[in-house]
């Protein structure tokens, strides 16, 4: 049973997670390279290591919570951490990339006896805090079994998908369907405001219609941060299989324009606050 476990990226959702995991008595130990970080992650009970190879010598699951594909990439080559990880040990990818980039790195690492799988999670940064993420995993099931404690720690749903990299497929699919919903929602409150309406009686209306959404549910608390580069990941994803998916792509314009804009927080929710993503 895994005992010890190591988490990279100590961002808005990592740090709830890292939290969880001490308190359901895991040995953690946590890097990233913001150091300014390490009183936050040591009073949720875990251990701060500034070197990022002592890390990934000693856990046997390792938890990579980073923003982008060349960040993992990065922690992950032959200058990286995969010199340094045991053989058997795990590294669940949380970040949201493309299923291309986890597939390529569980090959490089199985060569070295070390198991890749994708972990992403949904449901955003009030979820992390309660322990309630929903958990897409991908890999071989008996990895898949080993790490389902780990998991367990922080989410109260756990997703097999497949193969690795199916997972990222999961997180893509919801991402998409998300921030589709998230534009939808502001254009209509927005038609509705300039009619006079009340927007937040008209929110709370259309909760119980048919026209009920996650995002509208959770009104104010998401950003948009993120949106453009998930769909930039959701775009490519379709050109890889020659598929045409012209709502995403007009949202994925849409959100284009609006990331570099400063909107206030009862109409758009708060901006991007963390270095690693999964607020969805």
């Amino acid at each position: 049973m895994i005992k010890r476990v190591g988490v990279i990226g100590a961002g808005r959702m990592g740090q709830p997670i890292i939290g969880h995991l001490a308190r359901k008595g895991f040995a953690v130990s946590v890097h990233d390279i913001d150091s300014g970080k390490q009183k936050s992650v040591e009073e949720r009970g875990a251990r701060w290591l500034a070197d990022a190879a002592a890390l990934a010598r000693e856990a046997e699951a390792i938890l990579i919570c980073v923003g982008y594909d060349r960040e993992l990439r990065e922690l992950l080559s032959d200058r990286g951490l995969l010199g340094h990880i045991g053989r058997g040990a795990i590294v669940a990818i949380l970040s949201t990339v493309q299923p291309g980039t986890v597939r390529e790195l569980a090959r490089r690492a199985g060569e070295l006896g070390i198991h890749v799988v994708d972990a992403t999670v949904c449901r955003g940064g009030w979820a992390a805090d309660e322990g309630t993420l929903l958990s897409f995993v991908a890999g071989a099931a008996e990895v898949v079994d080993r790490l389902r404690p780990v998991l367990a720690a922080y989410s109260s749903d756990i997703v097999p998908t497949g193969d690795v990299g199916s997972a990222q497929v999961a997180k893509a699919v919801n991402n998409m369907i998300m921030w589709a919903c998230l534009v939808a929602n502001h254009e209509g409150l927005a038609l509705a405001q300039r009619f006079g309406l009340d927007v937040e009686m008209m929110r709370r209306a259309l909760l119980t219609t048919h026209s009920t959404n996650g995002a509208l549910e959770n009104w104010g608390k998401q950003t948009m941060a993120w949106a453009d580069d998930d769909m930039e990941i959701v775009a490519a994803m379709a050109k890889e299989k020659r598929l045409s998916l012209p709502q995403a792509d007009a949202v994925q314009k849409i959100c284009r324009a609006l990331k570099p804009k400063r909107f206030k927080l009862d109409q758009y929710g708060s901006q991007k606050n963390a270095a690693n993503r999964g607020d969805e």
